[in-house]
């Protein structure tokens, strides 16, 4: 006998957290589905430990520099299985107040794996729960190819299992992911070598970032190796051979397939509902998270749109305000959503790439500038990093349509400006903001 709610989330990352505990405190009756542990990708595979092992990198980074700034102390040797374990013990504080919040909030926790029984019905082992509204939150996972050996190498996941960091490691990928973990390795010791398929990285984003970061990897020590095919992977002993297609080869301790990832819908028998998935697996859905199976609604990876962890934060508490607390027009805006790539240095950027500001409004509507400097914290430095600034702007009035951003503080620095910019900043509004000094973020505001 199926139970009845007025909500099921399939997934307990942040986005299907946020949409269960929105929902329910408009006193609705909730239940969440998760198989693995709360908080999703984000918090034990994704954003939470990347973070922790990024800030274990700076701080490589800046004793690296202790001497200049008088301290007599060199580079500290550094414990990767302590950073893990203190790692790990931070993650499981995060999934209990995952759990207290589930509770205090009242939303039933299901552990499990779910599947379709029908429309707005799920199975999770012998129970079967109904629904006036399912919400699909199930993420996304690591995209492996189809090569001789791959299996060889690891992805994402597997990195966060790492006890011992190698030697050695081949990172295949161009997207933030690949970029993130070869500044990681690399700060923290490992010869890293970045296998690119062909000559960019970040190419979603502005085209000054990636042709900037591929600069700084390279002066930090990374092997930025350009039009690299991965033919097959083979045992080398206890290593790796990497051949590509050119005949040429590489041995490392360890790879990574940094790729892409695919949503998670494999076992949730949409054939069932007769909800049909893209050519590339996301779930379609409309304006306000709608599918095309009424009742039943997506977010976050899943869908495809803006992979990014306040995205369905925000996307979830929406539809939740819009379904069930008489907010009718409740739906988030994908416009102009600020982000940020924790690479060394970290990178910033929100609204237009000057190449879409071009293509959207014609070269004669757009004008461009552009800051570069060194930051105040590299001026006792021996060898110092710069960093780098663009503003895209359009129209008469000079709207300011994009921001970006490269290097020490880029990633504290754009909320703000990621603000000004969802209002309609124009470049007037930044010059007649007064510049605060000395940091880097008053470049944005004192560019001519």
């Amino acid at each position: 006998m199926s139970e009845h709610f007025d909500l099921v989330v399939i997934g307990g990352g942040s986005g299907g957290m946020a949409t269960a505990r929105r929902a329910a405190s408009y006193g609705k009756k909730v239940a969440l589905i998760e198989r693995g542990r709360l908080g999703g990708t984000c918090v034990n595979i994704g954003c939470v430990p990347k973070k922790v092992m990024w800030h274990a990198a700076e701080f490589a980074s800046h004793a690296a520099h202790a001497a200049d700034y008088g301290f007599a102390t060199g580079v500290p040797e550094h414990d990767w299985t302590k950073l893990v374990d203190n790692r790990e013990t931070y993650i499981q504080r995060l999934n209990g107040i995952y759990a207290r919040n589930l509770d205090k909030d009242a939303v039933e926790f299901v552990a499990g794996d779910a599947r379709f029984a029908g429309e707005r019905r799920i199975a999770v082992g012998e129970r079967e729960l109904e629904a006036d509204h399912v919400v699909i939150a199930t993420g996304g996972k690591p995209h492996w190819p189809d090569v001789p050996g791959a299996a060889l190498g690891t992805d994402s996941d597997g990195f966060f299992q790492w006890r011992e960091r190698p030697n050695s490691v081949a990172i295949v990928g161009s997207g933030y992911i690949a970029c993130e973990l070869a500044g990681v390795l690399n700060g923290l010791g490992a010869d890293v070598k970045l296998l690119l398929r062909k000559e960019h990285v970040l190419k979603n984003f502005d085209a000054m970032l990636g042709d900037t970061l591929i600069e700084r990897m390279r002066e930090a020590g990374i092997d930025v190796q350009m039009n690299r095919q991965t033919a097959e992977l083979s045992e080398a002993g206890e290593q790796v051979q990497v051949d590509f297609e050119d005949g040429d080869s590489i041995t490392v301790d360890k790879l990574i397939w940094a790729i892409g990832r695919l949503p998670n819908t494999d076992n949730l028998d949409l054939e069932s509902l007769g909800l049909e998935t893209a050519a590339n697996g996301t779930i379609p859905v409309d304006e306000w998270q709608d599918t095309a199976i009424d009742g039943v609604h997506a977010l976050g990876d899943v869908t495809g749109q803006a992979e990014l962890t306040p995205v369905a934060i925000a996307a979830g508490r929406r539809l939740s305000d819009r379904l069930f607390g008489g907010q009718p027009d409740r739906r988030l805006d994908y416009h102009n959503i600020p982000t940020v790539v924790f690479t060394h240095p970290p990178i910033g950027s929100v609204g237009l790439s000057e190449a879409d500001a071009r293509a959207e409004y014609g070269d004669a509507a757009v004008k461009i500038y552009t800051s570069h400097y060194v930051a105040l914290y590299h001026g006792v430095l021996e060898h110092k990093v710069p960093s780098d600034m663009k503003l895209v702007c359009v129209g008469d009035d000079e709207k300011v349509v994009g921001a970006h951003v490269i290097g020490d503080g880029a990633d504290e620095m754009l909320q703000g400006f990621g603000v000004a910019v969802k209002m309609g900043a124009t470049k007037a509004d930044f010059d007649n903001t007064v510049a605060i000094h000395p940091t880097s973020a008053e470049e944005f505001v004192t560019m001519t």
